[in-house]
């Protein structure tokens, strides 16, 4: 299987942090949303710039569960912590909002937590 995209906002310094700490634990090939080319925009969903996405061989995940599929593949500590938030009831709804939460709100996080780059 092929290295899975992280497709991301190259332009927000949080979403790079956050790129670059997925990156330390995990394999992905960082793709900002102007390096990605026309057969993975036609993959991804029409209004693509709202999130990050994981692109797979096989599958596209967008938004909380695209974080929750990264977090997965960050071995055996990222697998466990995604295997526990499992089991909270009504846990897809629960990871939406916490990401969207989280991403509306990207300015004031790069404040505390932001890089230049994801290498």
């Amino acid at each position: 299987m092929a290295t899975p995209r992280l497709v991301y906002d190259h332009d927000c310094g949080f979403c790079m942090y956050c790129v670059r700490w997925l990156l330390r634990f995990g394999e992905f090939e960082p793709v900002g949303f102007d390096e990605l080319t026309p057969d993975q925009v036609a993959r991804l969903p029409d209004e693509y710039e709202n999130c990050m996405h994981l692109l797979t061989d096989d599958a596209v995940y967008s938004c909380g569960e695209a974080a929750e599929q990264s977090l997965a593949r960050c071995g055996a500590i990222g697998r466990g912590l995604v295997r526990l938030a499992g089991v909270v009831p009504y846990w897809s709804r629960v990871r939406e909002r916490g990401y969207r939460f989280v991403a509306d709100r990207r300015a004031i996080w790069g404040r505390f937590r932001s890089c230049k780059s994801v290498e």
